[in-house]
């Protein structure tokens, strides 16, 4: 036994309590909602903004931060789940949800932001001590200290398998994207790895918030008053919020005179109006009507020429939107919750339909990241059946001599190409138009007849449209 004194005991750290950081915290929940109720970020985080701001909590940069830290985590979720699985001694499936949602956070503020990397280790790691607990905490932090040794062009080169050897499985993991969604997207595209990798970054943006004045009851000028706004690139009635912002604030917003669609979505709703018809040109159908977007520019603009709209969706909750969206058309307009494969018109009855399909929504990555993580391959033929079903009602409805719109949000060729020649097939008296003439100025339309909008050479959604009319 030695002889030598023991040393004196440290006195032990007081405990300090965690820092709670309301613009973390609240990005957190977000991510949570997403994760655990598959909801949506553009549906859940504007509630807890404003509930945030009524509590004096945040301020306008508190807010921009927080949407940049759930939009951007998302967005670029594959890539940052590879380079966590690096980091950990599991398999990441063994991660608890909680905490791959910290550290994806975390990774997010060191490789996708401008945050120092202190900062981004510590806000993360009092994050996680507040929403996690200590003892998680530590593991928390010893990952991101690990992250935190490179930057994401390092590590991309260390997580990302080399593009000669694996194309695809390159493009998802440096454009955070599903292999499936690569491959679906390429093939829809055409053409070499310059355009499919424009394509994908486009996806990682943050889209821009685009304005639609109804016609009849307000005007650009009017919505080019607001701040940082500029008119649309393709349709007369689009003005642009380069800054974001909040566009319920604005007036004609309020009132429902304008609204917020996207330019992708207007075109459609104008090329299907300016399609050339045989006959009268007196009732017009919205088919897929929710949640009212294209219906109140269609009301609008049936309205100009004395037209009456018919606006139908299936799910009564969804009606309700399409009547508020529409409520003070100029002109005549229905609304009625139907099914739109069993509809409860006569054939015949309808100049032109609308039928913007429901689908996997691909073409809206843009503004729902958290979209490319939860679809699979499967889904596809589930949605199948319903999209040729309302289609080929869709084609019952219409006269002899008026025209059919089909569009999609997506532009898998399963969803679009592939519809539109089964039905074509079963209706011998149908021809195709050629769509792109009724998108004046729009460039880079392909070979028509049908026309597939990109986000990278448009600026828009991936909307897909084909225009057909009855002959026989």
């Amino acid at each position: 036994m030695s002889d030598q004194p023991r040393r004196p005991r440290r006195p032990a750290k007081p405990y300090r309590r965690p820092k709670k950081d309301p613009v973390r915290i609240l990005a957190f929940e977000a991510l949570r909602a997403v994760d655990e109720r598959d909801a949506y970020a553009n549906l859940v985080l504007p509630p807890l903004l404003r509930k945030a701001r009524e509590n004096g909590d945040f301020d306008a940069r508190d807010a921009a931060l927080a949407t940049e830290l759930v939009y951007g985590t998302l967005r670029r979720q594959g890539t940052y789940d590879a380079v966590v699985a690096a980091c950990v001694d599991r398999p990441l499936r063994e991660v608890d949800p909680p905490v791959l949602d910290v550290l994806n956070l975390g990774a997010h503020q060191l490789l996708g932001t401008r945050i120092p990397t202190h900062a981004a280790v510590s806000a993360t790691v009092e994050l996680a001590r507040v929403v996690l607990g200590d003892g998680r905490a530590k593991f928390v932090n010893a990952v991101l200290r690990k992250i935190a040794q490179d930057d994401l062009d390092g590590w991309l080169e260390r997580v990302a398998p080399p593009y000669d050897e694996d194309p695809e499985d390159h493009l998802a993991v440096v454009h955070s994207h599903p292999r499936w969604v690569v491959s679906a997207l390429w093939d829809s595209l055409g053409g070499g790895r310059a355009g499919v990798e424009e394509l994908l970054r486009a996806d990682n943006e943050r889209p821009e918030v685009t304005l639609v004045a109804r016609p009849g009851r307000a005007t650009t000028t009017e919505l080019l008053d607001e701040e940082a706004a500029v008119a649309g690139r393709w349709s007369p009635y689009a003005v642009r919020l380069t800054e974001g912002g909040e566009p319920g604030a604005i007036t004609a917003v309020a009132e429902g005179r304008a609204g917020v669609q996207d330019e992708g979505s207007q075109l459609v709703a104008l090329a299907l109006a300016g399609a050339p018809v045989e006959g009268p040109d007196r009732m017009w159908l919205d088919g897929c009507a929710g949640p009212g977007g294209k219906a109140a520019l269609l009301g609008a603009l049936a309205a100009e020429r004395g037209a009456v709209l018919l606006a139908s969706e299936k799910q009564p909750h969804r009606a309700g939107l399409v009547a508020k969206a529409l409520a003070g058309n100029p002109g005549p307009y229905q609304v009625v919750a139907a099914d739109g494969t069993r509809p409860p018109w006569r054939p015949g009855s309808f100049d032109r339909v609308l039928v913007d399909v429901p689908c996997t929504g691909l073409g809206a990555l843009r503004r729902r990241p958290e979209a490319r993580w939860r679809r699979r391959p499967e889904d596809l033929d589930g949605f199948a059946p319903l999209q040729r079903g309302l289609l080929r009602t869709a084609l019952e409805s219409v006269r002899v001599g008026g025209v059919v719109g089909y569009a999609t949000c997506s532009p898998h060729l399963a969803e679009t190409r592939a519809v539109v020649g089964d039905l074509l097939k079963q209706f011998p008296d149908t021809e195709l138009i050629d769509a792109r003439p009724l998108l004046p100025g729009v460039p880079d339309l392909g070979d028509g007849p049908d026309v597939q909008l990109w986000p990278h050479l448009h600026g828009t959604d991936a909307m897909y449209l084909a225009l057909i009319r009855r002959t026989g």
